[in-house]
Parts: structure tokens; C-alpha cells; sequence
């Protein structure tokens, strides 16, 4: 009998740490934050749809206005259910009410290095090993590239890279964010070649984008023109913010999950302007400031909090959610990478967030990939999936009538009630010792268990995820897309 698989898409919004009346607050603020203070729009694409869609404007001021009523009829309009397609539809992801998934992020600018264990910048081949791994990894849903291409010296070249070595390495879906408009036409493009036209890829999108509001209320010039772009296409776009405790918002978590909330729902209206029922995903990303350095900090408990609690505003708005939880600020993998992450990683899914990114292998305030981690985060969140699966009750699991049966002093072991249900019941961990001292392997620590098992799965041979004909019209289109792991092996 093989082992239950938690599928993608389990219940959470067990964990509300706002109050009704708090959630009804701040989304009054919000709307009154909107209305009377407004948003910086710098891209002339959005400041032109926003003044199409009647928002008040000041050309000068760059300044956009929106209206209750505007945000409201943008909230009504946005799809309140989203999936995010795999190409092989094993991993599909629906974002809509309380249900959860987890993937990777960050855009890590270093990794650990597998082999020697020392911080170095990250690669186009540490983009497709991610990739590769995750794959395999059962808990991690899809794929949003998590590590840039340091090498990579042409801006224009670095979403197509990124892009193509990240779906030649998985069929789950691949989420990333983009750095030139340029850049995005052409992952736009190769995405439509793999999925065999523009509109199959729009039916069925399994690839997303990530664009960003930048904290407190700016929409800047390049990420406006690349959303207003994305939603003319139709396409999955996230408008996530980053507010920061104490810095780009006020020190208070009420008024920075009032900020995060004001600031894509502001996303959310610029979709909406430009089409409407395109598919907008809200998004939390923000944190709390380190006082004594003023740095930005990836692994505090206050960060789990606040995402928490804009998944509960994000369900009240029945607005998909792009949420944040499974980082730390850790330097290695140690004892405080492993309880930060996942302290945040339940939190946030007991939430009920509908994609938790950054939820494996991130590390060093968001600088830093391991991939030791990935496999030690995949446990953790194997362990969250256990936690939203709660307890089944029903006639068969009290087993009632077999208790009565047995009488009192009887074991269990032989029946087969107990066989039934002993491998599904249960979650079976690859990396926790639960061998008696003295046993072999008692010794064996789980960081170097998940060190042999990312070893293994490293060494297993490249293979392409892409059709190999269509893989070679894109390498043909794009000559500047650089070798990459499974390029490696041909």
C-alpha cells in the first residue's frame, strides 16, 4: 500500500489572528487610504488605465486617486479562483478560498554549494538544479525561481534564462519575477511556443509573473507597464508589497497589514483597469525592521503574523493570495533555520494562504539558497499538510464496534483495522531518527541526512522536461539563453 499523498490544495483558516471587527477596520482603512491618499503611478500604461477607468489623477503629481467604488467594482471583478496549471496536470494549483500550497522564492542572489558547503553567487545552473529538485520534491507545488543568474550580464537576457532553464527542469508550474519588459515578451513568447499557441497558454497557464507595488504606495515605471501588459494578456500576474515595519510602513503590525492590504488591493485595481477578469493575485511579502540595524529581517514570528493575517483579509475579499512564510535569518542550516521556518511555514498555512512562497530552502534574510534546506523544509511542510488533513471522523476511524469486540486489555497489532490504516494515518518523516540509542544510524543527524539525499538527487542524470523539438526552436529563437544542467549532459 503506498503512503497518502497529501494532495495540493488542503483547507487552512484555522488560525485567524485578527478579530471580525479587526478585519473590518482595516479594510475600512484601507478604502479610506486609497481614496484620500492615493498612489504614486510613475508607469504612463497604468496611469493611463486608471484615468480610463474614472479614477481622479494629477498628471504633475503623478498621482492616482481610487474611489471605493472603483476598488470595489475591481474586487468584484477579479477572479476569486486561480489555477496555476503544471504541464503534466499532476501539481495543478487552484488558488481560491482557504486552500493551500507551497513553493519556493526569493531570487536568492547566493546558494550554499552543495559540494563544499560555502556561500557563493548563485547561477543559471543553480536556477536549474532548483528546478530539478523540486520536481521531486512531493510538498513543494511549484516551481517560483528562487535564485538569480549572477553571470548573466545583458538585463535583457536574464527572464529568458531564467525562464526556459526553470520549465526544462519541471512540469510544475513556474511562477518568477522579471526585470525588463523585454525580457518579458520573450518568456511571454516561449511560454506560447511550449504551450502550442497564445490562446492554449492563456486556457491553461503554467507559467505566472510577478510584478511588485513598492512600498509605501508607489507603482513604479517599468513593474506598471509590465502588469498593465501581463493583464492585456490575460495571464496569472501576482502585485505583491513589502511594507516594512518601521521603515516603508509604520512600526506597528496593524498598520503594516493595513498597508499590505491598501497596496494590492491598489494592484488588484490596475489589473482590473486594464481588463477586466483578468487574473490578479494579491500578495504579502513584507516584514519587520532589525532596530539595531535597520535591516530587513526574513525569519521573525511577527512576519508569520502579518502574512496570517492578510490571508484572513485576503479570504474576506475571496481574492487569491500570494503569501510568504518558511524564511529565516539564519547564516546556515542549523537549529534556528529549522524552527523560524517552521514556526512561519504552520502559521501561515493554518491561515489558510492560498500560495505560501518562500516556504523551502531560503535562508540569510532571503539572500541565500541551501539546498540541504529544500529537503529539510520539504519534511517541515509534509508535516504542515499532515496538520491541515486534521482528524476524519466517521464510523470506521472511532472503530467503535472493533473496541467492543476486543474488550478491554486487548492490543491491536493483528487487525486488520490496523492494517487498513496504519500507512495513511500517520506522517512518515525521510529525515527525523526515531531509532533507539545504540541502533545503527542512531547517530545519524537529519541535516546530513537531507545533505545525502540533495546529493543523490543531484547526481541523478539531466533529462529535459520540455518537448525536445520545441526545446530546440527556443534555443534557435533565443542564442543568448547560456547552457544549464540538463543542456549539460547532451
Amino acid at each position: 500500500m503506498k503512503l497518502r499523498h497529501e494532495a495540493p490544495g488542503l483547507s487552512g483558516g484555522w488560525y485567524r489572528p485578527l478579530s471580525d471587527g479587526a478585519m473590518h477596520q482595516i479594510a475600512e482603512a484601507a478604502f479610506r487610504l486609497l481614496e484620500k491618499s492615493g498612489m504614486a503611478v510613475y508607469s504612463p500604461a497604468a496611469f493611463a488605465a486608471f484615468q480610463a477607468a474614472g479614477a481622479p489623477t494629477d498628471a504633475e503629481q503623478q498621482r492616482v486617486w481610487l474611489p471605493r467604488s472603483l476598488v470595489e467594482d475591481a474586487i468584484a471583478s477579479n477572479p476569486s479562483s486561480i489555477t496555476l496549471f503544471s504541464r503534466d496536470g499532476e501539481a495543478d494549483c487552484i488558488l481560491e478560498n482557504n486552500r493551500v500550497h507551497y513553493g519556493t522564492g526569493g531570487t536568492a542572489i547566493y546558494v550554499l554549494d552543495p559540494d563544499t558547503g560555502e556561500r557563493r553567487q548563485s547561477t543559471i545552473e543553480d536556477v536549474a538544479r532548483n528546478a530539478f529538485m523540486v520536481q521531486r520534491l512531493e510538498n513543494v507545488h511549484l516551481f517560483t525561481i528562487n535564485v538569480f543568474p549572477n553571470e548573466i550580464e545583458t538585463v535583457d537576457d536574464i527572464d529568458i534564462n531564467r525562464f526556459f532553464h526553470s520549465l526544462d527542469n519541471t512540469t510544475k508550474h513556474v511562477m518568477g519575477g522579471i526585470y525588463t519588459m523585454a525580457g518579458l515578451k520573450q518568456a511571454v513568447t516561449m511560454c506560447e511556443m511550449i504551450a502550442g499557441s497564445p490562446g492554449a497558454l492563456h486556457e491553461k497557464p503554467f507559467a505566472s509573473f510577478i510584478t511588485l507595488i513598492i512600498s509605501p504606495f508607489k507603482i513604479d515605471h517599468d513593474y506598471g507597464d509590465m502588469t498593465c501588459y501581463l493583464a492585456e494578456k490575460g495571464l496569472p500576474v501576482v502585485v505583491p508589497t513589502e511594507p516594512i515595519c518601521g521603515t516603508t510602513a509604520p512600526i506597528t503590525l496593524a498598520a503594516n497589514v493595513l498597508t499590505h492590504i491598501a497596496e494590492t488591493l491598489g494592484g488588484i485595481a490596475l489589473v482590473q483597469s486594464v481588463r477586466k477578469g483578468a487574473p490578479g493575485i494579491c500578495g504579502s511579502v513584507g516584514s519587520i525592521t532589525n532596530l539595531r540595524t535597520m535591516d530587513h529581517l526574513g525569519g521573525p514570528i511577527e512576519r508569520a503574523l502579518l502574512n496570517a493575517a492578510v490571508s484572513q483579509l485576503a479570504q474576506q475579499f475571496e481574492l487569491p493570495l500570494y503569501s510568504t512564510a518558511g524564511t529565516t535569518d539564519s547564516l546556515i542550516v542549523d537549529t534556528q533555520a529549522t524552527y523560524e521556518s517552521a514556526m512561519s511555514n504552520l502559521l501561515v498555512a493554518m491561515s489558510g494562504a492560498n500560495y505560501i512562497h518562500d516556504a523551502a530552502g531560503l535562508m540569510e534574510a532571503d539572500l541565500t539558497v541551501s539546498y540541504e534546506k529544500l529537503i529539510i523544509d520539504d519534511e517541515i511542510l509534509g508535516m504542515c499538510q499532515r496538520v491541515l488533513r486534521g482528524i476524519e471522523v466517521n464510523d470506521d476511524t472511532l472503530a467503535v464496534d472493533l473496541m467492543i469486540e476486543k474488550g478491554p486489555g486487548q492490543d491491536y497489532l493483528g487487525e486488520e483495522h490496523t492494517v487498513q490504516h496504519m500507512r495513511e494515518e500517520f506522517f512518515v518523516p525521510k529525515l527525523a531518527n526515531r531509532r533507539k540509542r545504540g541502533q545503527k544510524g542512531a547517530d545519524q543527524d537529519a541535516l546530513a541526512t537531507a545533505r545525502q539525499i540533495a546529493a543523490d538527487l543531484l547526481a541523478a542524470p539531466a533529462a529535459t522536461c520540455l518537448d525536445p523539438g520545441i526545446r530546440e526552436q527556443i534555443l534557435s529563437t533565443w542564442p543568448s539563453i547560456r547552457p544549464g544542467r540538463s543542456q549539460a549532459s547532451r
